[in-house]
């Protein structure tokens, strides 16, 4: 297709099948992927509103796990991460699954759930004409609260959920997933630069966990030339190439 793309992870030679016509991923979900603690084998992971799959791919390359489920809601994306499952050879890692988080339940309990979910609520920022692209940016067929229900129906007591959201939604990601008995345990803000507002916050919940709360030090993603910095560099896996 003329709108496809692959781009190299820069990860054991590991790639991503991507379409502009569709929706393709941001730094949001690599700092996410890289901000996943799991460092056991037996670990299985449940990968909400995976879209192209980009984050179990990442996180199969830099986390220990035994399995991840991806799962997806639209036909398009769906394709996509059929097929960036194929061409990484990760099929005995990575679990493709077809369906909506609202209705979406495990035989097991899982020990680690990860969600990039829409940002926007219905009827806030640029509603997109293209469906697939508005669906991914906008609460139309999920919201945060899904998220949060969906994650306490699945995991382990004190398995743990991360999410990458905009700062601005702090007080539902904190409100919200108290009433599911997810507290926050770790969170950390990303500022495009040292003189600018915070753009991201990565959020780390315990399931049934305590209700202490650590912030973690600023993620600035650019410096003064308009560089990465070295933290970026070193997420990305290239060093401090400045």
């Amino acid at each position: 297709m003329d709108k496809e793309r692959i781009d190299d992870l820069g990860l054991n030679g590991k790639k991503i099948i991507q379409n502009t016509d569709y929706f393709c991923f941001g730094i949001d979900s690599v700092l996410l992927a890289n901000f996943v603690v799991s460092n056991s084998n037996k670990n299985d992971i449940v990968d909400l509103c995976t879209g192209s799959g980009v984050i179990p791919v990442i996180i199969s390359q830099k986390k220990k796990c035994n399995k991840i489920y991806a799962v997806e809601l639209q036909n398009e994306m769906y394709n996509l991460l059929e097929r960036n499952i194929i061409i990484n050879n990760l099929e005995d890692v990575i679990i493709p699954l077809k369906g909506n988080i609202k209705e979406f339940g495990v035989d097991s309990k899982v020990d680690i759930v990860v969600c990039n979910p829409p940002y926007k609520k219905i009827g806030t920022g640029v509603e997109n004409t293209n469906n697939v692209k508005f669906i991914a940016r906008h609460e139309k067929e999920c919201n945060l609260e899904d998220v949060f229900s969906c994650a306490s129906r699945i995991l382990k007591q004190k398995g743990k959920l991360y999410i990458v959201h905009k700062p601005q939604r702090l007080v539902d990601l904190l409100v919200l997933a108290r009433k599911y008995n997810l507290e926050a345990k770790n969170i950390q803000f990303v500022y495009p630069n040292v003189e600018s507002n915070p753009s991201i916050v990565l959020v780390e919940y315990v399931y049934f966990g305590g209700n202490e709360i650590n912030v973690l030090p600023p993620l600035i993603e650019y410096d003064k030339d308009g560089n990465y910095t070295s933290q970026i560099y070193k997420i990305y896996g290239m060093g401090d190439e400045k």
